[in-house]
């Protein structure tokens, strides 16, 4: 079929589902065109979470000092590319059993095989499953949350963390731990049947993140001289224009993060809905700086750009609970709350000594438990004992898995680097190679 330049746009995608993909192939059928488009939308919002690691080694090497930076992007390549290998070997099946468990609703029995691929050239009618999208599609977009969940933890332990050990931690983090408890949701488990609604991840990847970080900050403790004489010693970071660099490609990847969760983009319902979690994707993140924003000129006299930053984060964080339902007004205030969060967690965990250099247990975890129980304020399907039951399964199970898994390796191998290498930086320390060698450490 020749389409002529008079044909308008909206005509043209009325025929796209009777147009020939090739001048020998049958005519694309509705199905199989609400299947092309699905699983056009998860690759899509998939290498747009992808772009989100970069976006997280940027903003943590703008946080921590000079004589770190080399180490936060060796830790943020390897994580990501261990996130893949082992979402594949053990992750995928056990977090999507297709209602297969070995212990109802709580273990897939997939376990443990490895994800597979459809096969090459694969039509509609040999589809895993016809009504969703490709697999290798799916696969693709779920591997980038797994992965988002482990760079989170790798912030909040910059600076004295031993590379070997946090990289071991990555493996059971990205394997078993968050795979399982995202099988309890979005896997169709226990969680999922008593209603509990996360739509792209407040607590499924956020929140699990921030437990893994917290548990991880606490047992390892906090760095040389942060904490000294009853006083917090500001640790500034190398490069703040890097950092908020970081901070935008982690927002321009939020909008397939959260898009993409609609997991469906074949009807005007789906693509209009897409757009709706754009748009209060957006507003939320800036309803989260501007408050982080006009609270730190209020509370220090001066705005910070590190709080706004992570004002922002925090927003967006904040509505990916719930993204779509909220009205544009409603996001921006569910995400300004996350920035009030930040701006008053970050000082409550430098009370306590719990040292985490780049703000990500107040962004994950504090405005990811906000988020999940923001959802009742617009979705009349969530309830507010179930989300908070599931803030709480969630947390438990996180914290002390990964605080016994910490505890483990600080006996078996140790986690801390010595003074000395603390002191010198673990750029040289772990690594022999500076980030900035042409500038003195500072």
């Amino acid at each position: 079929m020749k389409l002529t330049k008079y044909l308008s746009v909206g005509a043209a995608l009325t025929l796209l589902p009777t147009l020939a993909l090739a001048q020998d192939a049958a005519p694309v059928t509705a199905d199989e065109f609400v299947w092309i488009m699905n699983t056009l939308l998860f690759l899509i919002g998939g290498f747009l979470v992808f772009f989100m690691a970069a976006g997280f080694a940027m903003l943590e090497g703008g946080l921590v000092r000079s004589k770190n930076v080399t180490m936060q992007m060796t830790k943020n390549v390897a994580l990501f590319s261990l996130a893949t290998i082992f979402y594949w070997l053990i992750g995928y099946n056990l977090m999507y059993p297709l209602g297969d468990w070995a212990i109802e609703g709580v273990f897939s029995g997939l376990f443990p095989l490895p994800g597979a691929l459809e096969a090459v050239g694969v039509d509609l009618a040999g589809a895993d499953d016809a009504a969703y999208a490709s697999t290798g599609s799916d696969f693709f977009f779920q591997l980038m949350f797994c992965a988002a969940t482990a760079s989170i933890v790798s912030g909040a332990l910059a600076e004295r963390i031993k590379l070997w050990p946090f990289l071991i931690f990555v493996i059971v983090l990205t394997s078993f731990i968050y795979p399982l408890q995202a099988s309890w949701k979005w896997g169709g488990g226990f969680l999922d049947e008593a209603g509990f609604l996360d739509f792209a991840g407040s607590t499924v990847v956020h929140s699990v993140g921030g437990w893994a970080a917290l548990a991880g900050a606490i047992i390892l403790g906090p760095r040389l001289g942060k904490y000294k004489d009853g006083r917090v010693n500001p640790m500034p970071g190398s490069n703040l224009a890097l950092a908020t660099l970081g901070m935008f490609i982690l927002w321009l990847g939020w909008f397939g993060f959260n898009g993409g969760s609609q997991l469906a983009m074949g009807t005007v319902g789906d693509i209009a809905d897409v757009s709706r979690i754009f748009a209060n994707t957006n507003a939320a993140a800036a309803g989260g700086a501007i408050v982080a924003l006009i609270l730190t000129q209020l509370l220090y006299k001066k705005p910070d750009l590190t709080m706004v930053l992570n004002g922002a984060l925090a927003g967006l964080v904040s509505i990916t609970a719930e993204p779509l339902t909220p009205s544009l007004g409603m996001a921006t205030l569910i995400g300004g709350i996350g920035g009030v969060i930040v701006v008053f967690a970050v000082p409550m965990l430098d009370k306590l000594k719990i040292d985490d250099v780049v703000g990500a247990i107040p962004v994950h975890l504090f405005a990811g438990i906000w988020g999940t129980i923001a959802v009742v304020l617009t979705n009349g399907d969530a309830s507010l004992g179930t989300q908070l039951y599931s803030i709480v399964v969630v947390g438990i199970f996180t914290f002390v898995i990964s605080g016994v898994v910490w505890f483990i390796l600080k006996a078996v191998m140790g986690i801390r680097v010595s003074e000395e290498a603390e002191i010198n930086g673990l750029d040289v320390a772990e690594l022999g190679m500076e980030a900035y060698p042409e500038f003195s450490k500072n």
